[in-house]
């Protein structure tokens, strides 16, 4: 992998739980944090985010709902979905609506969470250099209708 450092948002309302995440990832990624879902928004409109984790339980909106309203505008950052609740439901939601990742319990594992943001990280890689290669296989494929069109008509 490169040297880049990952661009990761936190969304969670418990401000010690941003605190402390910042604090253990900090040194190893651009980390972003946020309060709310819309907060968030905010700073998904102003950074490229590549990996986004949230929390499920939040006063206004949920981690679902957020990340549902994410994937409409931004369907590329990675998401997962952190909860500190056994709620069968929100990681069915997760899944179907918000298109997550990855879902994990709370309180974090640092090693764990580590490793889901890594493999997250690898997916949106792949993802993107898949959208490149399309992009050029694009290019090339207007390129040789254009010379086949120039062929026919001389």
């Amino acid at each position: 992998m490169s040297n880049k450092k990952i661009n990761i948002l936190y969304v969670d309302d418990e401000e010690n739980n941003l605190i402390s995440f910042k604090a253990t990832f900090r040194l190893k990624y651009n980390v972003f944090i946020a309060l709310s879902g819309d907060e968030a928004m905010k700073i998904i409109e102003s950074k490229p985010i590549e990996v986004i984790i949230t929390d499920q339980r939040m006063p206004n909106m949920t981690g679902v709902e957020f990340l549902e309203k994410v994937l409409e505008k931004y369907p590329d950052p990675m998401r997962l979905l952190l909860t500190g609740y056994a709620d069968m439901n929100a990681v069915v939601d997760a899944v179907n609506k918000g298109k997550i990742f990855h879902y994990l319990a709370k309180p974090w594992n640092e090693e764990e969470l580590s490793v889901s943001i890594e493999r997250a990280f690898e997916v949106y890689k792949e993802r993107q250099d898949i959208k490149e290669m399309n992009d050029k296989l694009c290019v090339s494929n207007d390129q040789l209708e254009f010379l086949l069109r120039q062929k026919l008509l001389s």
